[in-house]
């Protein structure tokens, strides 16, 4: 059967993408283009165990769609099975609360929420717009970030800031990292039977990093606000500070707000403390080397993501599982148990040969008998999660 859906992931200078097949459980071709916007980009595409990279004439998002248009062309056989396109959007704001196929109002929808991702809104509209144009049979799909965590309380969404600011500019908290959060809901409940109706904790760490409370199967809490800036301390980005910093900064170093930000954002977390990398590898070996500044950053990494965990928790009844996902989350053996160490008032704990031990790749559970958290390792999976949302929705 025909089910083949290539999936789209643009950030503000990449674009990720891959062919799934087989409802998704099978990966056909995948690829990167990266540092768009430079003239250095380059794509590489891996297909059949073997790698290609080549550099990018034009180092654009568009012109990385029309390489990836090119290689379908050289590929008939893959070519013939594609069914869709389905493409992963950052913020939806309040307008989408599920994945929708992309008709213009679709994209009015997606222009109208773009201040509130400035980084990446352009780049998937025009991921958007020239897959519409490359490829007008095909139904596309739109899978949104922000969706998942729509079923947030008002207690939990609102800031507490004038109501006007709400109400007229929709300034509130949406969460991200929503279709990952999503899969790991999913999964686990496949693997810890009953878990869509137990309270679930999830921490997805990567270069941007969150935590989400899951009740019933439900996003209770997150910590990402209006943007990604909130919540823990990430590759390069601050998280949650005191609002009043961007002023001192502003002032200390005589910058805009854009440029404060711009710190915030970019040159801050695991990168700003160590003064080496954001890279978590990198900063573990440094640290074995005897680093300090890097395991100073580690350490806070740690700190501050075991600190968002118990707050998003207040919004459960119980704490019966907590996963651990994301490219740290998954392999930072050293990230886990700093965390873990933190939410002994939670009564969570790890066995810590079980967790230095982890295969890479696979579900494990990684609780200490004495506890009564399950604490799982599950690589997450967000491009199958399109592919499906993409499949179901021209199905139906």
């Amino acid at each position: 059967m025909k089910d083949s859906i290539l999936v789209i992931n643009c950030g503000s200078s990449s674009l990720k993408f891959a062919i799934l097949a087989n409802a998704g459980q099978e990966t056909l071709m995948e690829g990167i283009a990266e540092q768009l916007g430079s003239n250095t980009s380059t794509i590489s595409f891996k297909y059949q165990g073997e790698k290609h990279q080549k550099k990018l004439a034009v180092g654009s998002h568009e012109f990385a769609v029309k390489e990836i248009k090119a290689w379908l062309d050289l590929h008939p056989k893959v070519n013939d099975l594609l069914v869709g396109i389905g493409h992963r959007i950052v913020h939806g704001g309040e307008t989408f609360n599920q994945s929708v196929l992309i008709n213009q109002e679709v994209i009015n929808g997606i222009q109208e929420c773009a201040n509130l991702a400035p980084l990446h809104s352009p780049a998937h509209l025009k991921g958007i717009d020239i897959s519409l144009a490359l490829f007008p049979g095909l139904p596309q799909a739109a899978v949104f970030d922000t969706s998942f965590h729509q079923s947030l309380s008002k207690e939990q969404f609102l800031y507490p800031i004038p109501m006007d600011l709400y109400r007229d500019y929709h300034f509130r908290k949406y969460g991200f990292h929503g279709t990952s959060y999503r899969y790991i809901s999913q999964r686990l409940a496949q693997v810890a039977k009953g878990s869509d109706q137990q309270g679930v904790l999830v921490a997805h760490l990567g270069n941007g990093a969150s935590t989400c409370a899951i009740n019933k199967g439900k996003s209770s809490d997150t910590s990402m606000g209006i943007t990604p800036l909130e919540g823990l301390m990430m590759g390069t980005r601050s998280g949650s500070l005191d609002p009043s910093l961007l002023t001192f900064i502003m002032k200390a170093k005589h910058l805009s707000a854009d440029e404060a930000l711009d710190i915030l954002n970019k040159k801050s977390g695991l990168l700003g403390v160590s003064e080496l990398s954001n890279d978590c590898r990198t900063l573990e070996e440094a640290m074995e080397s005897g680093d300090s500044k890097a395991k100073l950053a580690l350490d806070m990494f740690a700190v501050r993501t075991a600190k968002h965990l118990a707050s998003v928790a207040t919004t459960l009844d119980s704490i019966d599982h907590l996963v651990f996902t994301g490219g740290i989350g998954e392999n930072s053996s050293y990230l886990r148990q700093g965390i873990c160490n933190h939410l002994k008032a939670l009564n969570i704990g790890i066995n810590s040969n079980l967790n230095e031990n982890a295969p890479r790749g696979e579900i494990l559970n990684i609780s200490a008998k004495s506890n009564n958290t399950n604490v799982w390792i599950i690589p997450t999976n967000e491009e199958l999660m399109i592919a499906l949302d993409t499949i179901s929705l021209i199905q139906h």
